[in-house]
């Protein structure tokens, strides 16, 4: 039976909603595919689905990369979400939580004239032990440690916010082979669940410059999870201060790792388009 989805993107990371409330999606791994595909479907990161809350949330969260795969959270997504369901009248206030795969995420918006034009979003406290990113070798942090695959000596820096991510800093973000370099380190061995990949300059304490191949969708316009992954790396390296601005493709996002112990993503969320999808 045909559905209805709306396209929305945080900063060129793009997901089509579906209110689950609405429309039953019984193959969503399946869906995800077709919709997402930039030629033969709609053209997505992925999809998520908006699905009612429990006790703990207003909502629930679901996310499919564009290779049918389920994630456990989404930055992008989740401001995105916060702005579908605001702005369609689903919740009145401008503060209310998402439950995620990776956990409860806290958003609090910033509106004008009833349109959401930012989202601030708890995602949570970070986990940096190997065993909880979860990557193979001995306990403890992952700082700047060699991998090698196919003939590539990676140094990698690892964390966990809600996903998995590794990080590698390079001399310029904007010229890695994210095609070739990607894939080799998500599908690493020694990430049984894979990973999400990072390569990050730093320009100052207070910014610094990321691209990213995201587990399940590869190479994506931003990440906010990998946002934070990528800031989180930079402070535990001591390359920045504990706020920073994160320089994406098309524009920017602000990620703090407050006094509180938890991480926080600011940025915007844009609507594209609604349409039908003919199933």
């Amino acid at each position: 039976m045909p559905f209805e989805f709306t396209k929305l993107h945080g900063l060129g990371n793009d997901y089509h909603f579906i209110d689950c409330t609405r429309f039953q999606i019984p193959d969503p791994e399946g869906l995800s595919r077709r919709m997402s595909h930039r030629h033969l479907g709609a053209g997505s990161d992925g999809i998520i689905l908006i699905l009612p809350g429990s006790e703990e949330a207003e909502f629930t969260m679901r996310i499919f990369n564009a290779d049918g795969s389920e994630a456990e959270t989404c930055g992008n997504g989740i401001r995105c979400f916060a702005k579908y369901v605001y702005e369609r009248g689903m919740v009145d206030q401008t503060s209310f939580t998402i439950m995620t795969g990776g956990g409860p995420n806290r958003v609090e918006l910033t509106v004008e004239d009833r349109k959401v034009v930012r989202v601030r979003s708890n995602m949570g406290a970070p986990r940096f032990d190997r065993t909880e990113i979860p990557m193979e070798g001995p306990p403890g942090r992952v700082l700047e440690e060699p991998l090698e695959v196919d003939g590539y000596t990676f140094a990698v820096t690892c964390a966990n916010i809600g996903n998995p991510h590794a990080v590698v800093f390079v001399d310029d973000a904007t010229k890695i082979p994210l095609a070739e370099y990607g894939p080799m380190i998500e599908n690493h061995p020694r990430f049984p669940k894979r990973t999400n990949v990072e390569f990050v300059h730093v320009i100052d304490r207070n910014n610094i410059v990321m691209r990213i191949w995201e587990r399940g969708s590869g190479i994506t316009m931003a990440s906010g999870s990998g946002s934070c992954g990528a800031a989180l790396a930079s402070m535990i390296t001591d390359r920045v201060d504990r706020r920073v601005n994160v320089h994406l493709v098309h524009g920017e996002l602000t990620i703090e790792w407050a006094d509180d112990g938890n991480v926080y993503q600011e940025g915007p969320a844009t609507e594209v388009f609604t349409g039908v999808w003919p199933e």
